[in-house]
């Protein structure tokens, strides 16, 4: 399906005649480059990852933290913080939709709100705050997620290794950068490919949020909506978006594996 798939990209065709597909050779990927949706689409995914990534990874790091301590209630605690990730990805942006412009823009946030604070208000209709809103979107839905993975890496930390440090003098933030850290780095490889690969194929919460909107379209969508935006449907420039789509996630995630692969210690 991957050899036929990438064969399409270097054809103009029409699923709805299919016997009328001619080979074009690189006439795809040279329009692809310099198509200005598609260039656009990808710096915006680009810079939603740039946002996203160390903001969900240290998030999901403190929650995990803080619910390995010996507190009251952090079972409940945890699931309620994991339970967005069930929410399906359109559902959860209509919600997040209502939250923005209702909750925010005229409940609490807005002129007449509880307090007025102008930037959280419209947050989806404009450039910068929509992209914004769709970070604590994501964030809001993967936190949680992102916070499992981590607290069963903490869990898994000898103990003893701690207590001998202690012993030997080490502070807080001696055992937490020379320990934790290292021994936590396979978390860390996980959940930065994890966040990653859902920055980069992002789609259902951009279409429900955004549509696309305010400089908000991510590659997923700049495909999608390829088929879409001309007539008839351009199905070769699409795919060759999909063949660029695919290396783009696949160097991304090898380069970010092997990173945090190398910093990995045994246990």
């Amino acid at each position: 399906a991957a050899a036929l798939a990438f064969g399409f990209s270097f054809m103009d065709f029409n699923l709805l005649r299919p016997k009328d597909a001619a080979f074009v050779g690189f006439e795809n990927y040279i329009r692809l480059f310099q198509d200005a949706s598609f260039l656009k689409a990808m710096k915006n995914t680009l810079y939603f990852a740039v946002v996203v990534v160390p903001y969900q990874v240290t998030l999901a790091f403190g929650l995990a933290l803080l619910l390995t301590q010996k507190l009251k209630g952090t079972n409940i605690f945890r699931t309620i913080f994991f339970m967005p990730n069930l929410i399906g990805g359109i559902v959860l942006g209509y919600i997040w939709q209502f939250i923005f412009e209702i909750v925010f823009s005229k409940i609490l946030f807005g002129e007449d709100g509880i307090i007025s604070i102008p930037a959280l208000c419209n947050m989806t209709q404009d450039n910068t705050k929509a992209l914004f809103a769709l970070v604590m979107l994501i964030t809001w839905q993967m936190a949680g997620y992102m916070m499992i993975i981590y607290t069963t890496g903490l869990n898994n930390i000898p103990k003893d290794l701690s207590e001998a440090a202690a012993i030997d003098g080490a502070g807080t933030w001696q055992r937490f950068k020379s320990i934790t850290v290292p021994m936590l780095m396979p978390s860390f490889t996980i959940v930065f490919f994890l966040t990653l690969s859902k920055c980069f194929m992002l789609l259902d919460q951009n279409v429900a949020l955004t549509d696309g909107n305010f400089s908000t379209r991510m590659l997923a969508m700049q495909i999608l909506y390829t088929t879409r935006d001309g007539s008839p449907p351009d199905y070769g420039l699409a795919q060759a978006q999909a063949v660029i789509f695919f290396v783009l996630i696949a160097a991304v995630t090898l380069v970010q594996v092997s990173i945090t692969s190398k910093k990995e210690v045994e246990l």
